[in-house]
């Protein structure tokens, strides 16, 4: 078995406290299911917390699992105004749930008081955020935003006001997807075929990926040699021996991957869904034709979702 990071072995400690609590909508184990949801809004993002899966949408919407339904946790967005969140992450402890999107909004989620802090506008940005990744405990968190201008926005306390800076670590090209594995260590994908890494959370490093002929949408990074990346025309990139191994599943595009040692499963347009061993990438059946942008998978849950309020289950 692969050694967990901490930072791994603390979401996963949160989630199986989340899922003793929650039951399953329904999910038969091995078989994904649709679940039912309050709003039909395409959905960006997934996350678990200590309190249960959430996702993030069109119109500002932040949906929570329940018992019976994927219901409203908060509409309107950090701002009120309605913008659409395209990413999500969580802290370390599963405390809180921070979301970006649209029109620069940024927001932190108490899950526990049910409050939703406004963070918006950082040095007075109103681009589009894309992705967060967030890393440390409730209150105290680094915050790492991917900007559609190119630029990584970063705040080492919390997103207070007046501590955010910015980098643009490459030519500009939007900033697609963002995930860390460290404090400060993790890794970063644009729409200009192009990896970058850090490990001090404020300058960026280049790694590849020469001859690459798609944008990147998604990465998964466990480490620094664990590090997934997938994009268009079913692409997949996994570094290894010190080198990008392709991978080619298909003509859909991939928007979301998640991996864990040796297995895996990515997610993308038209339902396409793909598993992961040690063989290698097959394809899987997903109950649903409509377009997958994400999917996490925590300790005995996994969960999609997508377009038009999608969402899909599979129990562990």
């Amino acid at each position: 078995m692969r050694d967990m990071t901490r930072r791994t072995l603390l979401r996963g400690t949160a989630a199986s406290a989340a899922l003793a609590s929650v039951p399953a909508l329904g999910a038969a184990d091995s078989v994904w299911l649709n679940a039912k949801t309050a709003v039909d809004v395409s959905l960006h993002d997934v996350e678990m917390t200590n309190a249960g899966a959430y996702s993030v949408g069109g119109g500002g919407y932040i949906l929570e699992r329940g018992s019976d339904l994927w219901g409203i946790a908060a509409s309107g967005g950090p701002t009120g105004n309605g913008n659409d969140l395209y990413g999500a992450d969580v802290t370390d402890d599963g405390e809180r749930l921070w979301v970006v999107g649209a029109s620069g909004a940024i927001g932190e989620y108490d899950v526990a008081d049910r409050t939703l802090v406004d963070h918006s506008a950082p040095n007075d940005v109103t681009n589009n955020f894309n992705d967060v990744a967030v890393t440390g405990e409730a209150g105290s968190a680094n915050v790492y935003v991917a900007g559609d201008s190119g630029a990584i926005y970063y705040s080492f306390e919390n997103g207070a006001s007046g501590t955010w800076d910015s980098v643009t670590p490459g030519s500009g090209s939007n900033i697609n997807a963002i995930d860390f594995y460290g404090p400060r260590s993790g890794y970063a994908v644009d729409g200009n075929t192009t990896v970058f890494s850090t490990s001090d959370g404020s300058t960026w490093e280049a790694r590849g990926i020469e001859d690459a002929d798609s944008d990147f949408y998604g990465v998964d990074a466990d480490g620094e040699d664990e590090v997934t990346i997938v994009g268009g025309n079913g692409t997949v990139y996994r570094w290894s021996e010190g080198a990008w191994v392709r991978s080619d599943t298909g003509d859909a595009s991939l928007r979301d991957v998640e991996v864990t040692g040796e297995t895996g499963v990515t997610v993308g347009d038209g339902g396409a869904m793909f598993r992961r061993d040690a063989e290698g990438w097959t394809a899987a059946t997903a109950p649903t034709g409509t377009n997958l942008r994400a999917v996490v998978d925590a300790d005995g849950l996994e969960v999609a979702v997508g377009d038009g309020g999608t969402v899909i289950e599979r129990s562990l």
